[in-house]
């Protein structure tokens, strides 16, 4: 990295926020390589790069994007002239030949090999006579950012992430079901196997989808759900953590708008985002505007303390930074974003709640589904769940939706269990995609509408 090129990069985003009020510099090199087993063959192995810059200006509340590919002095201050010029700033940003890279591209670790895949493809149909497909998913890649910001800061930060997904597809007498199950982590592929077992993994999709052979239609109607840990923290993130983000909120899209201070939920409920959770999916040292990771509570004891604000929106709205400004990568403006969002574990224990459950349903992992962020009504997919009668678990189900709103299910929250467990995944939002971990707890609520493929009617 040429220190001078820095240095001058860094007096002109300086200079840029002083006389527009905000200005940053965002750099980034990211490589990934993807591998895609199935039918008992490597089907698609892929590899990809992006390297590149952003720069920003902030005009009162208008901002002004111009990026380029590379990252090197001279695409710098293209992406500078431009973004300076369309603000409509009187600054000079000179010309630059320097085309080194001022963010160096890190290597990253190869998928492994063939036989790995194919020794767990063999295990898995010897142990199940049913299996009809096996398809699996090894995905790593390594993103390093720089973010200049107008007081003279810069915040470096490196991301490895790897993930491991299996999925099954089952045949028995003439009735298809399928499995799933993925593992990822903040980590490289070196370090992720010393957190999963891809044996443990491949078994989990399998068991999910011999259960669904077996599972009979799930009854329809208004019921009590116990919603396990393990199930993730899906509704938490799409029904209430969205409507939480700052500028969702100000476009009047959030049914948390203006309620700051007051109860929104059960007592029992406390939700966290936490990106300083290292090694967790969504952690990060510094958002990608430079801001340090931090831990916010957002709802505490069921009353709402923040909102989550990336530098815009906090502007806007006079409120603190959360760190949470994320963007996909430097060809995108960042916005506020969940990173580890989570519901506090509490002191029920699961033999308490399902006893006092005289009908209702298990969840045991949640599937996909839709989400209004304007009301937080919501339908979600059950992919594991089992009926409940007298306190008992029962039958597996399949065809399980739930349907409800997100804060009348949060305010439904009766009891929460003391096992916290963090399920990552990836979330989308306005085009751009992020790594995320959403998690909770069991817990309990008293309230929620099922859909299922058995309405009990015989005739």
């Amino acid at each position: 990295m040429g220190s001078v090129a820095m240095d001058d990069i860094r007096e002109i985003v300086t200079r840029a926020s002083r006389e527009a009020g905000y200005a940053d510099l965002y750099l980034q090199t990211g490589a990934s390589h993807s591998t895609l087993f199935e039918d008992g063959r490597m089907d698609t192995v892929s590899s990809s790069e992006s390297d590149g810059l952003g720069a920003r200006v902030i005009k009162g509340l208008n901002t002004v994007y111009s990026h380029r590919a590379g990252t090197s002095a001279r695409s710098a201050a293209l992406a500078l002239r431009e973004a300076v010029s369309n603000a409509g700033l009187g600054l000079a940003v000179p010309d630059a030949d320097d085309a080194a890279p001022l963010l160096e591209a890190d290597a990253i670790a190869p998928s492994p090999d063939v036989s790995f895949f194919k020794d767990l493809d063999r295990e898995l149909r010897s142990d199940c006579r049913y299996v009809s497909q096996v398809t699996f998913r090894f995905r790593v890649s390594s993103k390093s950012v720089l973010i200049v910001r107008g007081d003279g800061t810069l915040a470096a930060d490196r991301r490895d992430y790897t993930t491991f997904a299996a999925h099954v597809v089952l045949e028995k007498d003439g009735a298809l079901e399928t499995g799933y199950e993925a593992r990822s982590l903040m980590t490289g592929p070196g370090s992720f196997w010393n957190d999963a077992d891809a044996g443990d993994i491949a078994r989990n999709a399998l068991r999910r989808g011999l259960l669904m052979l077996d599972a009979v239609p799930c009854p329809a109607g208004n019921m009590t759900i116990l919603m396990d840990g393990s199930a993730g923290g899906t509704m938490i993130h799409e029904a209430c953590g969205h409507g939480l983000e700052a500028d969702i909120v100000q476009k009047d899209f959030s049914a948390f708008r203006d309620r700051i201070g007051e109860q929104v939920a059960s007592p029992l409920v406390t939700i966290i985002d936490d990106a300083t959770q290292a090694g967790m999916y969504g952690a990060f040292k510094f958002d990608d505007e430079g801001t340090p990771a931090e831990s916010t509570i957002l709802i505490k004891d069921g009353i709402l303390m923040r909102y989550m604000t990336d530098i815009l929106s906090a502007r806007i709205g006079g409120l603190p930074l959360s760190g949470n400004g994320r963007r996909e990568s430097y060809q995108h403006q960042p916005m506020p974003r969940m990173s580890n969002t989570f519901v506090a574990a509490g002191t029920s224990c699961f033999e308490e709640m399902i006893g006092g459950v005289g009908r209702g349903l298990l969840v045991k992992k949640m599937g996909g589904g839709e989400v209004n962020p304007t009301s937080g009504d919501f339908v979600f997919y059950v992919s594991e769940g089992y009926m409940i009668e007298n306190g008992k678990a029962g039958r597996a189900v399949k065809g399980a939706t739930l349907i409800g709103n997100g804060p009348e299910a949060l305010k439904n929250i009766v009891a929460v269990g003391t096992n916290l467990v963090m399920d990552p995944g990836t979330c989308g939002k306005s085009g751009q995609s992020v790594p995320v971990t959403d998690g909770q707890p069991t817990i309990l609520i008293s309230n929620l509408t099922v859909g299922g493929s058995d309405t009990g009617d015989d005739s």
